[in-house]
């Protein structure tokens, strides 16, 4: 006998085929494509569960319409399209809290999959969000399906969000419930909306800190015969300690398949063999059926998107992300100085978060907006020293790297996943990165208003709370030297300031260089 296993991960949304940067596009991605895999599957597979791994409300300027302009309680169109595809179990990610906890409770609600949640409790150690585990029995063999959530969450999550809510190491509660399955269970399969911190060797390929703790699981836990990653937008699938492992991207560009071929021995059922893989959905048709309840829904997101809010005196467009992280451009800059004016501080430091991001065209419009800054991040003040900001800047130089004397990207800012939101660019301040220097002795040049910058100056600098609390290795920051915050998304707060300022001029001040020079 065969069990059959698909999964999808951090679709964020996206339910039709675009990133909405342009009005007609077709990308090989949404759930749409998805939901025409899945019914391919079933006629085609016996024994079949079907799984989300978590991060499916949030991420999209769909999901952001819905939450933010319609102002609805819940994302019924999206929850409609999960539950339309017959879904069997979903596990929550770090992403689904960030619209509040009654917007959330209102999707579980709706949500026709059954939602658990092992690692979430509150206060009592009762389990809110969510039964810590489900069993299903499929001719017989009784298999235990396990969910957590990456309980990096509170690092970066809005504790009004997380309010009454306390996160426990996935380990640590998969070291607790996977015995206590076994006792009533003969398989055990784990649905976690975390990742992989450690390479098949046990190197580490991520900070190890307690944001990704799959390989932990698997290397100290007995009686795990599958597992469904995510939170990476990692595209993986194999074996790990000889467990079928998957992960599958983000948008719906991929649907796991995990396949077990039962065995019975001594009245007792198991894996004898196991399959991996991953699966595009770039050839697959959009399900008309969804399509057709959800395109009132996309026309109206489509017609907001377009609207024009500000003119530019000038041009804020760019078509090579790269030359921006080199040399700044005026979208970058504005940007800055839209942090540094909203939060009364000379410092701001951004990123430019993909190579998906083109600037703002002219007039400017909430789709330029969206497209271009595609995180909920808020923005903080931190109070710094010299020695912080110089630290930060040593952080975002290892971004580079140089072939032939020639300036390209590091590796590990592209393998295992694409990581350019880890390079910030500052404002405020001039200075020079020299990728010659070895990395930390980088930062040749360190100017605050015409002054050397020196290590016990303070200094107050606008960051992005993801950046605030340490985000992506930047040890130099944390949420205790956060002195102000503005609780507004940054797209909100880009749109909010485009409301009282229609007409804006684009230019570069070039503070900063990154060069080459033995």
């Amino acid at each position: 006998m065969q069990i059959n296993i698909l999964a999808t991960s951090d679709t964020h949304g996206f339910l039709f085929p675009t990133n909405y940067v342009n009005l007609k596009d077709n990308k090989p991605f949404g759930l749409l494509r998805c939901a025409s895999l899945f019914k391919e599957k079933r006629q085609q597979l016996d024994n079949l569960i079907t799984i989300d791994d978590g991060d499916f409300l949030e991420g999209s300027p769909l999901a952001y319409f819905i939450a933010k302009v319609k102002k609805q309680n819940a994302p019924d169109q999206i929850t409609n399209t999960f539950n339309m595809m017959n879904y069997d179990f979903g596990v929550l990610g770090n992403h689904e809290f960030n619209y509040g906890l009654d917007y959330l409770h209102n999707a579980i609600k709706n949500a026709n999959r059954q939602i658990l949640c092992a690692n979430i409790v509150d206060k009592n150690d009762n389990h809110p969000l969510g039964n810590p585990y489900a069993i299903k029995n499929i001719n017989g063999v009784k298999i235990g399906f396990l969910g957590l959530t990456t309980q990096g969450t509170t690092k970066w999550e809005n504790p009004e969000h997380l309010k009454g809510l306390k996160f426990v190491s996935a380990a640590k509660a998969a070291t607790k419930y996977i015995p206590e399955m076994s006792k009533k269970t003969d398989l055990n399969i784990i649905v976690y909306h975390g990742g992989i911190e450690k390479d098949e060797f046990g190197n580490p390929t991520e900070e190890i800190n307690g944001e990704n703790e799959t390989y932990e699981i698997l290397s100290k836990i007995s009686g795990i015969d599958a597992i469904v990653t995510g939170h990476q937008h990692r595209k993986i699938a194999g074996h790990l300690f000889n467990v079928p492992i998957i992960q599958v991207g983000h948008r719906g560009e991929y649907v796991g398949h995990i396949s077990l071929d039962i065995e019975q021995k001594n009245n007792k059922y198991y894996v004898k063999n196991s399959d991996a893989k991953i699966i595009s959905t770039k050839d697959y048709p959009i399900n008309k059926e969804i399509e057709k309840k959800l395109l009132p829904l996309q026309n109206q997101i489509n017609h907001w998107l377009d609207e024009p809010m500000a003119k530019i005196e000038g041009n804020m467009e760019f078509d090579n992300s790269f030359e921006v992280r080199l040399k700044k451009n005026s979208f970058i800059q504005f940007i800055q100085e839209i942090q540094m004016k909203t939060m009364g501080v000379d410092i701001s430091a951004t990123a430019l978060f993909n190579n998906e991001a083109h600037g703002f065209e002219n007039p400017i419009t909430m789709r330029n907006i969206i497209t271009n800054y595609v995180y909920p991040n808020t923005l903080t003040v931190l109070k710094i020293t010299g020695a912080d900001l110089k630290a930060a800047i040593e952080t975002s130089a290892k971004y580079f790297t140089s072939e032939n004397e020639n300036i390209t990207i590091n590796h590990d800012y592209i393998f295992p996943k694409a990581k350019h939101y880890n390079y910030d660019m500052y404002e405020g301040i001039e200075y020079i990165i020299n990728v010659a220097k070895p990395v930390g002795q980088r930062v040749t040049k360190l100017m605050y208003h015409g002054q050397p910058v020196t290590d016990n100056q303070e200094l107050k600098i606008a960051l992005n709370i993801y950046r605030a609390v340490g985000g992506g290795n930047f040890t130099m920051f944390n949420a205790s030297k956060i002195i102000k915050k503005d609780n507004r998304m940054m797209s909100q707060l880009i749109a909010d300031y485009l409301r009282f300022h229609k007409n804006i001029k684009a230019h570069n001040n070039h503070n900063f260089k990154v060069i080459y020079k033995p």
